[in-house]
């Protein structure tokens, strides 16, 4: 390389596996946009999204919010005290959430067929940001392929290209070789953030501490 020519910035992978039902995966991706703030620019970071299915036997049609918590924590009331906490980081952190506005427990297979199209077309990260929204903010039942395909124009998508996906059970295989994936390194909760293909940590963790961690591996040459 000539003498006058500057050196490549130095590129790392992390992949942050996470459920858009997942209100602690709404919280981290905040958190992990503010840790990689704080870095000094040195690296240039890609992120991808990667798929984990909370419920992985939901009914495709998924089912009512109330029933699911029931199930789940045993009354409504003790999923409300949880949500609560969660509820309180977000505002601690500026994030809007709305727990209350959701009606249904969605199956999330169609809306990671759809991160996963969105990967392809270099708008992953836009597509998260408008799921994790239309869940959490608007309380929109994102396992209707209607909605889905809703979130998906307004992001810039062909409305036919995204019903073909999403009745296009092909598309599973990728999704589910990546939970294979996830599930060897160990990952059994998300968030779950993977640097240069190794688990690098779990959890919603503040700004700081995900700074420290990407720069700690970046360091040691993970």
């Amino acid at each position: 390389m000539s003498a006058s020519q500057p050196e490549p910035t130095p590129t790392v992978q992390i992949d942050v596996i996470s459920d858009v039902i997942c209100p602690w995966c709404y919280i981290g991706k905040h958190r992990l946009e503010q840790g990689l703030a704080m870095l000094d620019g040195d690296v240039e970071i890609d992120v991808r999204w990667r798929p984990f299915e909370l419920n992985p036997t939901m009914p495709t049609e998924g089912m009512d919010r109330d029933a699911y918590c029931e199930r789940k924590f045993g009354s409504v009331e003790r999923a409300r005290q949880l949500y609560a906490n969660v509820a309180a980081n977000a505002e601690a952190d500026g994030l809007p959430m709305a727990v209350d506005r959701i009606a249904r427990m969605p199956n999330t297979r169609g809306a990671h067929r759809l991160i996963g199209y969105a990967e392809k077309r270099g708008t992953q990260n836009d597509i998260v940001d408008a799921l994790f929204a239309a869940y959490f903010i608007d309380g929109r039942d994102i396992g209707d392929p209607a909605i889905l395909i809703e979130i998906a124009t307004a992001a810039g998508f062909d409305a036919a290209a995204i019903d073909a996906l999403l009745k296009d059970d092909a598309a599973d295989g990728l999704i589910e070789g990546q939970e294979r994936e996830a599930d060897a390194m160990g990952v059994h909760g998300v968030p779950a953030f993977v640097f240069n293909g190794k688990l690098l940590f779990s959890g919603a963790q503040d700004p700081k501490t995900v700074a420290l961690a990407i720069e700690h591996a970046i360091a040691k040459g993970l």
